[in-house]
């Protein structure tokens, strides 16, 4: 009887033991992630600059958040698409560059800059923007990558 529970006390001890010891670190992002996310940024610039709205949203989860120059924080895939719809953005000219994509197994960010010339909805004259974004991605079950968090800011300073 003594020895059973002493056998059950080492199994417990060892269970115990190995559930307290610090998680594997997560090997850096393989090639193919690399390529995927620029991929899927090459897509979404293409469907910007055809102003195909509904392949933009593709590219986001379904709770990403939008932080953008002078605007509130969107919170959720449906208000941005409120947003798009609301301020009917027509784009004449969108360059973008990533700078870094880096991360680890199924969590990413993607950094780089931007200038584009954008029309809105009530608005007499074009817009002219030139900022930096960072982009914050997690991996799908399925492997597509998808933004979670999108960042940008202006590099222009601020109107008077």
């Amino acid at each position: 009887m003594s020895r059973c529970k002493t056998l059950l006390a080492i199994i417990a001890l060892a269970v115990a033991s190995a559930a307290c010891q610090p998680a594997q670190p997560a090997g850096p992002l393989s090639d193919e992630d690399v390529a995927a996310i620029r991929g899927m940024f090459d897509s979404l610039l293409e469907a910007e600059r055809a102003g195909d709205w509904d392949v933009v949203a593709t590219v986001f989860s379904e709770d990403a958040v939008f932080m953008m120059p002078d605007q509130p924080t969107l919170e959720g895939l449906a208000a941005w698409r409120a947003m798009v719809d609301e301020m009917q953005p027509v784009i004449h000219a969108l360059d973008a560059e990533v700078a870094e994509i880096d991360g680890r197994a199924d969590l990413a960010f993607m950094r780089g800059t931007y200038t584009e010339t954008w029309s809105f909805a009530g608005a007499e004259e074009p817009v002219d923007l030139v900022g930096k974004f960072l982009w914050i991605l997690e991996k799908q079950a399925d492997g597509r990558w998808l933004c979670t968090v999108a960042i940008s800011n202006s590099d222009q300073p601020p109107a008077e």
